[in-house]
Order: structure tokens, then sequence, then C-alpha cells
């Protein structure tokens, strides 16, 4: 019975995923014309700006992709 038990629990549906259409609380708050006049600024982003230590792990992230691409190149 124990077997049976499991089995069903392993055919249901436990895990069904997100939900097909995602929803922004910022699309639900602002109108459209709102969100197309909004300048990004990818230095000052929310009000901080990037310190020493995110510009490093940005070098040593395209360091590593640098070096993976170029092995994939020329193995």
């Amino acid at each position: 019975t124990d077997y049976n038990q499991l089995g069903f629990n392993l055919r249901s549906n436990l895990f069904q995923g997100g939900p097909l259409e995602s929803r922004s609380l910022m699309k639900d708050s602002y109108t459209p014309d709102v969100i197309q006049r909004t300048v990004r600024d990818p230095k000052n982003w929310h009000g901080r700006r990037t310190d020493a230590l995110g510009k490093w792990h940005r070098k040593i992230a395209q360091s590593i992709n640098v070096q993976k691409a170029l092995e994939d190149k020329y193995g």
C-alpha cells in the first residue's frame, strides 16, 4: 500500500509551475506613459552606485567568459 501511495503522489501534478502570465507591481501602479518616459541609468540603479567591489566582480566575470570563449574556439 505504501508503494501504491508513493506512485499516486509521484503521478499527480503537485508542482504545477508558475502562472502563465506574470504581473509587475510597477506596471500595475503606473500608467504606460510614465514607464515609457523613465530613463534607465545602469551606473545609478535605484539611487545606488556601483562600488569598486561590484566593478571588480564584473571584470572577473567578463574575464572568465572570455577565457571560456577562447577555450571553445581554440581548444
